[in-house]
């Protein structure tokens, strides 16, 4: 086990050790750092390559800066070969003690692990730790995987954690890293590229493109189709590229699976069903489901999807059509999500309405519209929000040059001040 410590040594920060921390992201941070100073476990989730990693490291940090000895903080991630030695929760258990002999923390042990739904049986362990009443440990762990919380760990837990869903890059972290203006220009930027945080330190289109092909495999393959034991892997692939080419439209499983049987593909609605939940589970997609306004109810049928990062539809799939304007709606749906909104898709008689954002006591209706170009564009964006007759806050988001008056209460906003608006 000794050589195991050692590979334990060289990822942490003891002995003023300090790896690479990437661009600060505070809007993470700020929250997870917030909540600490209980015996909650900090579950970070998120797609492969959004940055969780960098932020764990952000966070151990921060806890070193306010005082906590380097030594009482241990960082394993199980993305790493060095770590492969653990294969399941007794492994971890045996590392951990390992530690705790070689170091001898004194007080309270701030427990990171990266990547945890790589350890087998790691639900029992962490909830022991979480729970240990004779060596205090404060737990932070992250994962790829939606389900991670679901079932049986949701039962042992109990409550007893706090969740953080972690994004690609805002388009406020965009032109903090980049160094650019607050400008149309620099969203178009943003929206032509992604938002995946190693993309910024790629040299060329090229390299860029051959990246984010090694990210769609890598969640494809290793989350999903080993996970799962995908017997049509090429049926997998082909409904990911039909999600992100149809982003923003609304699309049911039924419509899918005709698609598909139209090109002479052999599929039944549960497969595509299944396939869809597999792709959602490891955060590449997201699907929004329709809410009734008038009766407020979740209604059943078609629904919306969209990227999670719009890198996958630049770099993967551009010849296909697919206008700024669906872009637009896409980036807007992510902003709503990374600022804590449960977002839906909007009807209203016969209208829709192209999101309902809910968080906390607040209620936001938005339209997104590429530009409001003529008078017949503003009725059609506007006249759906004008159609309902409450009081919450509704609001036109455009690529427009200038901003226009607010018109009987619904407010224009361009597109690279909107995260302002709904913060």
């Amino acid at each position: 086990m000794e050589e195991n410590f050692e590979a334990l040594k060289k990822y942490n920060f003891w002995d003023n050790n300090y790896p690479e921390f990437g661009f600060p992201r505070d809007l993470y941070t700020n929250k997870i750092y917030e909540s600490t100073g209980n015996r909650l476990i900090k579950v970070l989730v998120g797609q492969r390559r959004v940055g969780k990693s960098y932020i764990l490291r952000q966070i151990i940090y921060r806890l070193i800066e306010g005082g906590v000895n380097n030594r009482n903080i241990i960082y394993i991630n199980k993305e790493f070969a060095d770590f492969d030695f653990i294969k399941d929760y007794k492994d971890l258990d045996m590392l951990i003690k390992v530690y705790r002999e070689e170091l001898n923390p004194e007080g309270k042990v701030w427990l990171f692990i990266d990547e945890i739904q790589n350890v087998e049986g790691w639900e029992h362990l962490i909830n022991s730790y979480s729970q240990d009443f004779v060596d205090s440990y404060e737990v932070f762990i992250s994962g790829s995987n939606s389900k991670m919380l679901s079932g049986e760990l949701a039962t042992l837990l109990s409550g007893r954690y706090i969740e953080f869903q972690i994004f690609p890059f805002s388009f406020n972290e965009y032109i903090g890293i980049t160094k650019k203006e607050n400008s149309k220009q620099s969203y178009i930027n943003y929206m032509e590229s992604g938002g995946l945080p190693e993309l910024f330190m790629l040299p060329n289109e090229e390299t860029k493109r051959n990246y984010i092909s090694a990210v769609k495999d890598t969640v494809l393959l290793r989350d999903i189709i080993q996970r799962h034991n995908i017997k049509d892997a090429k049926l997998l692939e082909d409904i990911f590229v039909y999600l992100v080419n149809n982003a923003s439209n609304l699309v049911s499983i039924t419509n899918i699976v005709n698609y598909f049987k139209g090109k002479g593909r052999n599929t039944t609605y549960d497969t595509v069903s299944n396939y869809i939940g597999y792709i959602e589970d490891s955060f590449i997609i997201h699907r929004v489901e329709r809410y009734d306004i008038r009766g407020k109810e979740i209604l059943s049928g078609n629904n919306k999807y969209y990227i999670n990062d719009l890198s996958f539809k630049n770099y993967l799939y551009p010849g296909f059509g697919y206008g700024v304007g669906y872009k637009l709606e896409n980036l807007i749906y992510l902003e709503l999500r990374r600022s804590g909104y449960e977002v839906y898709v909007g009807t209203f008689r016969d209208r829709e309405i192209d999101f309902v954002a809910k968080k906390e006591d607040r209620v936001v209706y938005i339209q997104s519209s590429y530009i409001l170009t003529d008078e017949q564009t503003i009725q059609r964006e506007y006249s759906p929000l004008e159609s309902v007759e409450d009081n919450y806050e509704k609001f036109v988001v455009s690529l427009d040059d200038i901003a226009f008056p607010s018109n009987k209460g619904i407010r224009h906003i361009q597109a690279w001040n909107f995260s302002n608006i709904i913060q």
